[in-house]
């Protein structure tokens, strides 16, 4: 990284474009807001080192808990440095560490104090470490906090500095159209100064929504965003960012002050902060998600490509990559300051709203069906109307596509069909992101859950994983070294930029394949998968039979002809040779 001092005054333009979206967000407000944003905005500008944003084909993420491994004699991050450097290494650039903040709930996401470390995980002074060998990711859960929290705890008071921080329920709203991503109610009572005050809750009874209809509230919010800037973040995660702005009478989700809100983070970063980047999390239908980029050049610099697990999960378990096939041909970055972040699993369950559309009911049914078959659980969210329909599968991602009852099938075969699922990740349009237990092939965590998402959040001994890290015949060691292989080959390999041009072909219904191009230095890859057990011929496409080609997954071996065969859930890198 080039390290470089921000400029000392605000730029003009960012000035105005702040004015405006202030505006959006609180009219005749919006004057002293940006008064006081200027000099909150100058006191960070002085204190944040800033660095040379980018990304390139070498970018990768790692989503994991600050303490992925059970209770040890040290702190849960040092004991995850100690596992980045000597397994990780240089194999992927950038660490999301789940939020580790003290929390009361939702494995971090009820957060108590923004700006303190859970004691259990340890301190700043870990975080730094981490900060200098990776690229950093920290969770910014702006929509609510812990019930436990000195904002909900000082409106409830009634003190003075936090007035107005939650949202009590007011009989002149009307909540007709609220659109609910759970089953539990969207207001829960508490007690206050000898009464009871009922507030908006749409998470869960223990994670109170913020006010941002307050001002105050987004002051507080931008100074704990540029805190974690100065404290080393690279990339901010946006928690249920859909939900933040409510308004009578509409599905107070994906509100245009919502997408305000976003363009003023923005700009704030770029003038104290340009290197950090905005990544929101929207588990939502693929069309609303992609709204979340804005123009292309003023909202998010990342969002999650939330539709990709459920479709590489269909396409494993029929045989048939047709749908991922279509989809996937539609995705087109809408500049070269926005990607996809490309996940297949992460710390929640396989979202199941970001196929609607484009799975019928039935599908959808058919991976419901094979989650329950594979012991994992489903978890529902409440319809205006009434009714349930199933939100997410709660399964980790290898069980969800090899069932853990199946004892004949040789683990080796299983891993093959696992790696699919990863590679397309990584040569898919966008950054990949693996979720630490992907990384390792972890399985259902079995026994009693306080709640459906613990089955794909267990914990790990360090000292039996870095034994089997060391047993080429484990799970664990080929699931990794499989991870790790792909990630080396593709930092090196300029057709897997980012930005590279990227053509998904149709080449029949068994294979998901999908062409790579680089521009810049005219190098081209064709990747396919085989998404049968069965070894099968794949033939590409007539405008690629006069290429030659060697496979970068097989020692670069030579394949001079367009029918490719593709062994039982087989993989090929193919990069176009001289």
């Amino acid at each position: 990284m080039v390290f470089k001092r921000p400029q000392k005054r605000m730029n003009a333009d960012n000035l105005i474009k702040l004015e405006n979206n202030l505006a959006i967000l609180y009219g005749r407000e919006a004057i002293p807001t940006i008064e006081k944003l200027k000099p909150e905005i100058q006191k960070w500008k002085d204190k944040i080192q800033s660095r040379v944003a980018s990304w390139n084909e070498s970018d990768s993420f790692l989503i994991t808990y600050g303490a992925p491994f059970e209770r040890t004699n040290n702190s849960g991050l040092s004991v995850l440095e100690k596992f980045l450097v000597e397994h990780v290494k240089e194999s992927i650039s950038t660490i999301h560490i789940l939020p580790f903040y003290p929390s009361t709930s939702d494995g971090g996401f009820s957060v108590v104090d923004f700006r303190k470390i859970d004691n259990e995980l340890g301190n700043w002074n870990n975080i730094e470490a981490i900060s200098e060998k990776y690229r950093l990711t920290f969770d910014c859960v702006l929509n609510h906090v812990s019930k436990s929290s000195s904002y909900v705890q000082g409106h409830i008071d009634n003190n003075p500095d936090y007035i107005n921080f939650c949202i009590e329920e007011d009989p002149s709203f009307d909540y007709s159209n609220v659109t609910r991503p759970r089953t539990t109610p969207l207001f829960h009572t508490y007690d206050s100064n000898n009464s009871e005050i009922k507030l908006w809750t749409t998470f869960s009874e223990d994670q109170v929504d913020l006010n941002f209809s307050n001002p105050n509230v987004l002051l507080e919010i931008v100074d704990v965003v540029l805190f974690y800037a100065s404290k080393g973040a690279s990339i901010l995660r946006l928690d249920a960012i859909p939900y933040i702005w409510k308004e009578s009478g509409t599905a107070c989700v994906h509100m245009q002050q919502t997408h305000a809100f976003i363009r003023i983070l923005r700009i704030i970063l770029e003038e104290a902060s340009p290197h950090v980047l905005i990544l929101t999390e929207t588990n939502v239908p693929h069309h609303e998600n992609l709204s979340y980029f804005g123009s292309g050049m003023d909202e998010a610099h990342l969002i999650y490509n939330f539709s990709l697990p459920p479709l590489i999960l269909y396409g494993l378990s029929h045989d048939d990559a047709e749908p991922l096939t279509r989809w996937a041909s539609t995705l087109v970055p809408q500049s070269e300051k926005c990607t996809f972040l490309n996940i297949t699993s992460t710390h929640d369950g396989i979202g199941l709203r970001p196929v609607e559309g484009i799975l019928t009911k039935e599908q959808i049914n058919s991976l419901v069906q094979k989650t329950h078959s594979h012991n994992g659980y489903v978890s529902y969210k409440s319809n205006t109307n009434g009714s349930e329909s199933p939100y997410e599968l709660n399964i980790t991602f290898f069980d969800a596509i090899n069932n853990p009852n199946d004892l004949e099938t040789p683990i080796e075969t299983q891993v093959r069909k696992f790696l699919i699922s990863q590679s397309i990740a990584m040569t898919l349009t966008g950054i990949p992101a693996i979720y630490f237990n992907a990384l390792l092939g972890l399985r259902n965590t079995k026994g009693w859950h306080e709640v459906k998402r613990d089955i794909n959040r267990g914990k790990v001994d360090y000292y039996q994983i870095d034994e089997a890290l060391k047993d080429q015949t484990s799970l664990n060691f080929q699931v990794f070294n499989g991870i790790k292989n792909f990630l080396n080959i593709r930092k090196k390999e300029s057709s897997f930029h980012p930005n590279a041009e990227n053509s998904v072909l149709d080449v029949g219904k068994h294979f998901f394949a999908v062409w790579r191009h680089s521009s810049e230095t005219g190098e081209m890859i064709v990747a396919l998968h085989n998404f049968s057990s069965e070894p099968l011929i794949c033939t590409l496409p007539n405008d690629l039979h006069e290429y030659h080609f060697v496979d970068l997954l097989e020692n670069n071996s030579k394949i001079n002809s367009p029918n490719i065969l593709m062994p039982g859930y087989g993989i090929r890198w193919l990069k176009i040779s001289d």
